[in-house]
């Protein structure tokens, strides 16, 4: 492979190009891509025309990239020439598919399952995860869901609480960076709370809105993970915030309170805190225990023994912590993170070395392998 050749040849197949009428940023990056050809197929054999061979590739790269630019503005122009559409209900196509799903025939686990599958477009394996079962469980339910609805008129939509939590956990698998679906769980969620007065869509919104609004301090330049105690609060959306916040506030007050707004009242402590040493932890704990009133959820219980570590000292946390199953998802990371606050570092580190194993997301298998590195790193010094 001659790359003296290919370097010599590049000024004349663009002077080529150009003279054809190609525009000069066109003609280089045609010229670019047929050099990339070049490195790829010379190697078996350099052509006999060289200099012709490159300037016959870049020429059709050149008019492909021409053609799809041109189909691209083709597609533009046509919907600008769109008529403005008439009147139209405030809920779009999308939402009235989530509430078809919700169908009443079928369970709402089941009903939750399918429209994920259906609707979200998220994986067996993702809503096994979200679910916290094993994948071959959720991928028996959603066939059962199907085999169900497989007759069934969808003539009766499904009710908002199994919507709500559809939503949910889409803009969760959204938030987590696996499928960028937060946007658009947020956008239907707008629009339900614009068509429906109810005090745990608006919770649901305002969660999603808080929790949005720190997404751009979730994360390193390098694609790390930073826990919320470490993120630049000054990343922080704060219109997002006051968005979330006001629209909470309207929902409390109504003194209906669902798990949405309670999931919703922790945040918006965590966004009402200017420092992480800041934050309200007691107030915190008395929300979770609002939220394990509420639903009973083993997750729920698992967050609030974070907070009573926080609120009350690490063994607290670690006493709290010892009334919860060990198979739970993140209990070996709570653990470890618990024990280091404690002081055992050995024992924190080994943890976050089994948390690391057992975590099913990349970027935070590699923030508890960090984890255990820096506290093995730091016994060792």
């Amino acid at each position: 492979m001659d790359e003296a050749l290919l370097r010599s040849l590049s000024p004349s197949v663009l002077t080529v190009l150009v003279r054809r009428g190609a525009g000069f940023a066109a003609a280089e990056d045609a010229v670019q891509d047929a050099l990339v050809e070049a490195v790829r197929v010379w190697p078996a054999g350099v052509p006999r025309d060289p200099k012709g061979w490159l300037v016959t590739v870049a020429w059709r790269r050149f008019l492909d990239a021409t053609r799809a630019d041109a189909a691209r503005r083709r597609r533009e122009d046509r919907v600008e020439e769109e008529p403005v559409p008439g009147p139209a209900s405030g809920v779009d196509d999308t939402l009235q598919l989530y509430f078809l799903c919700a169908h009443p025939s079928l369970t709402p686990a089941s009903a939750v399952a399918l429209t994920l599958r259906a609707v979200g477009g998220l994986t067996t394996r993702q809503i096994a995860e979200a679910y916290l079962v094993p994948e071959a469980t959720m991928a028996q339910r959603i066939s059962r869901a199907k085999r169900t609805v497989s007759g069934v008129r969808f003539d009766r939509a499904g009710d908002v609480s199994t919507v709500l939590r559809v939503l949910y956990l889409v803009f969760n698998e959204g938030y987590s960076g696996n499928v960028d679906l937060a946007a658009e769980a947020i956008r239907l969620t707008r629009q339900l709370a614009g068509a429906i007065d109810h005090p745990e869509v608006a919770g649901l919104l305002a969660l999603m809105l808080l929790h949005h609004a720190r997404r751009a301090a979730r994360t390193a330049p390098d694609g790390s993970l930073v826990p919320l105690a470490e993120q630049d609060r000054g990343l922080w959306d704060t219109e997002l915030i006051t968005d979330g916040v006001e629209i909470l506030q309207a929902a409390l007050a109504r003194d209906r309170l669902g798990e949405f707004q309670a999931q919703a009242a922790v945040a918006a402590l965590h966004a009402d805190a200017r420092a992480a040493e800041e934050t309200d932890w007691v107030q915190i704990v008395e929300w979770y225990d609002e939220l394990a009133r509420l639903t009973g959820s083993p997750v729920v219980r698992l967050n609030r023994a974070v907070a009573v570590g926080e609120a009350d000292g690490p063994r607290a946390g670690l006493a709290a912590l010892s009334e919860l199953d060990d198979s739970l998802p993140r209990h070996t990371a709570v653990a470890a993170y618990l024990h280091e606050r404690d002081g055992d570092l050995a024992k924190a580190a080994r943890l976050y070395s089994e948390a690391a194993r057992k975590a099913t997301d990349l970027a935070e298998r590699d923030h508890l392998t960090r984890q255990a590195a820096r506290l093995n790193a730091g016994r060792q010094g």
